[in-house]
């Protein structure tokens, strides 16, 4: 046998060996780290119809919105051990606009900055809206046994959650302008926003940076201090972009004003979204372990046991935008458990339950992996 033919058997050998331990190791297997199975977008109502309990389908927790927690369904779902988390909207409430124009984000021209791809957000340091958040924040801790809240929408004006994101620079308004020179100590000549906002995106880009990441953290801040006084033993998490902080020239920051490390100081559980189809990742489900990967280096987040910070990431199983075929739910899920992830849930109850394939392959992977 030439050498030629022995080196080309031996890759072709090599090539299977690993296409091979890439199947096997999607192949579910109980992982004991991974304390929540869950799932995003309301109560599976449709297999609960059926007589089936959530303990026999793997899962233990439910993701709901705010708006539609009631007694009777968080009685039924504890009834059955799953814990039940809601989904909170802090910077996305739109119709708070129609009464409030003076809410609307300002653009670089001076001039309201019109919502990317239809995302309307708000101006961060509105008084009335930010009262307005918090005091709903506060009524649905009150008023319901739920064993924690995630933040959701919390960023700046943009449209992020997509392949090609949309993300304006705001908010140029005269209460943000003065709200930063007071905070920050740096002085603005009196000139039109135009070229006022030039000057933050340029010369005091670092300063205008961090001040909007810090209005946004304190939000944070707030939230946790009322969850505290409000309901102690509940979790507080939030939904974030599943970028790194050099991907899209630093966007995390620059654009979104996300500051992942000064939220950890109020955050119990940073649930990343990594949603590899929606994000032009279609055929590279790895690519949500890498991104959970990053975030617990960023955050020193091990998965270990006792570690204050946890990482839930949300997976994406339905469609949106590009499909996510039946024979990814397994891949998907894998990289979504791995450490330093301690849990899990998928997006989205409402698109996917008419996807049967795909929910019984979430059940078969959710029951196997359970301890």
């Amino acid at each position: 046998m030439t050498r030629i033919l022995k080196w080309t058997l031996l890759s072709l050998i090599g090539l299977f060996l690993a296409q091979d331990a890439l199947l096997q190791s999607a192949e579910p297997k109980p992982r004991s780290h991974i304390k929540i199975r869950g799932i995003y977008g309301g109560a599976p109502t449709q297999l609960l119809e059926q007589n089936k309990r959530l303990p026999e389908l793997g899962v233990n927790a439910i993701f709901m919105g705010s708006g539609s927690l009631t007694d009777k369904r968080i009685a039924q779902l504890k009834q059955q051990g799953a814990k039940v988390f809601a989904e909170f909207n802090t910077l996305h409430v739109a119709n708070y606009l129609k009464d409030h124009p003076d809410a609307r984000p300002i653009g670089v021209d001076g001039n309201i900055c019109p919502a990317p791809q239809g995302w309307q957000g708000i101006c961060p340091t509105h008084p009335g809206y930010r009262k307005y958040r918090m005091d709903e924040f506060r009524r649905v801790l009150k008023e319901y046994e739920i064993d924690g809240i995630w933040l959701d929408y919390h960023h700046s004006h943009a449209s992020w959650e997509r392949a090609v994101p949309e993300m304006p620079d705001t908010c140029f308004c005269d209460r943000c302008l003065k709200q930063f020179q007071r905070d920050t100590k740096v002085s603005l000549p009196e000139a039109p926003t135009s070229e006022l906002s030039s000057l933050l995106l340029g010369k005091q880009k670092a300063a205008w940076v961090q001040w909007r990441c810090d209005v946004f953290s304190d939000w944070v801040r707030e939230f946790r201090s009322i969850l505290d006084e409000t309901r102690p033993k509940a979790l507080l998490g939030t939904f974030h972009c599943p970028w790194t902080e050099t991907e899209f020239n630093g966007a995390l920051k620059n654009k979104l004003a996300i500051d992942l490390k000064a939220q950890a100081k109020y955050v119990d559980v940073f649930s990343i979204m990594p949603y590899h189809a929606r994000f032009n990742h279609p055929k590279d489900p790895a690519w949500i372990s890498r991104q959970t990967a990053w975030l617990g280096r960023h955050l020193d987040i091990k998965g270990e046991p006792g570690e204050r910070l946890k990482i839930w990431p949300i997976v994406q199983l339905s469609d949106w935008g590009e499909q996510v075929p039946v024979e990814q739910v397994k891949p998907v899920l894998d990289h979504g458990t791995r450490l330093p992830a301690t849990g899990v849930m998928v997006f989205r109850w409402g698109s996917l339950h008419p996807q049967t394939d795909k929910v019984d392959a979430m059940i078969e992977y959710y029951r196997t992996i359970k301890p």
